[in-house]
């Protein structure tokens, strides 16, 4: 029996983190085992504020531990992380890596590097993203970052569609295998762009940029763990990057028609976990 251990932040209410990943996972076939870095009532972004703690030093890495004396660590084909709390978190979350390898060398590392966004700005202390930028995002197979957050790991200033290329081929030189660029938003006013770079070359595509009074919370690790439960199904970068975006899509579509602001997953849960021909297909970027 394989896993997949997913070390995220969790809302009590709503879908953000591992709240918005570990059903998707699940509804792609995957057994998920979920480790929280943060547990809140709600995720950040409500007026009213919110409660609920980070998780206190050391109980990643203890965690971690009972896992590997039950002899779970070798079952474990994937890990994801995603937000992180602190920089002593992101270093615990990188020696877990570490040690699920040790015990199953063909598990994958995913990292979803949580920083912020071009309209948010950095939204972590500065030691997570020092700790994201210098070690942990190098040792991932696969990072999903937003512009900002890819800017922030290569030092490339993004502005448009050639220079975000110039960054994910400069991130392959330095860990992952594949980079999926989570959302372009230089690309277009108009509509949602998403890249990715891997052996099979550069692919983009891009979907309508739905009208929302008030953002979603939690789009980024849909995209993660939607991508991911394909991939490890697959094995085909591309073809999971086509039906990561149909599957998104859609639960923004679903959200944005009942005029709600949390991530609606459960009403189109089938549409997450279809293999059909995916609506929106990758272009290959030549160069």
């Amino acid at each position: 029996m394989q896993g997949i251990l997913s070390i995220q932040s969790h809302v009590v209410y709503g879908c953000a983190g591992n709240s918005s990943a570990v059903f998707p996972l699940q509804r792609l076939g995957h057994i998920v085992w979920p480790i929280h870095t943060v547990q809140f009532s709600n995720h950040t972004q409500y007026t009213q504020g919110w409660t609920g703690k980070v998780m206190q030093q050391g109980d990643i890495t203890a965690l971690a531990d009972g896992l590997i004396n039950i002899d779970a660590a070798r079952k474990v084909k994937a890990v994801i992380s995603g937000y992180m709390g602190s920089g002593v978190q992101a270093d615990e979350i990188l020696a877990t890596v570490e040690r699920v390898k040790q015990h199953n060398p063909q598990a994958l590392y995913v990292c979803d590097p949580v920083m912020g966004d071009p309209e948010k700005g950095c939204i972590v202390s500065p030691e997570v993203t020092e700790a994201l930028c210098e070690r942990v995002m190098k040792k991932a197979d696969i990072i999903v970052p937003n512009q900002f957050e890819l800017a922030r790991f290569t030092g490339i200033e993004i502005h448009d569609l050639d220079s975000a290329i110039e960054a994910c081929q400069l991130a392959l030189t330095m860990g992952p295998k594949i980079v999926l660029v989570k959302h372009l938003h230089c690309a277009s006013k108009q509509d949602f762009t998403m890249l990715m770079a891997c052996d099979e070359g550069l692919f983009l595509i891009t979907r309508p940029l739905l009208d929302f009074v008030r953002q979603p919370v939690g789009v980024g690790d849909l995209i993660t763990s939607i991508f991911t439960g394909h991939y490890l199904n697959n094995n085909d970068p591309v073809l999971s990057f086509e039906l990561c975006n149909t599957a998104v899509y859609s639960v923004l579509k679903e959200t944005a028609e009942r005029n709600e602001w949390e991530l609606q997953i459960v009403p189109v849960q089938d549409a997450v976990a279809s293999t059909d021909e995916p609506a929106f297909k990758a272009q290959k970027i030549e160069r």
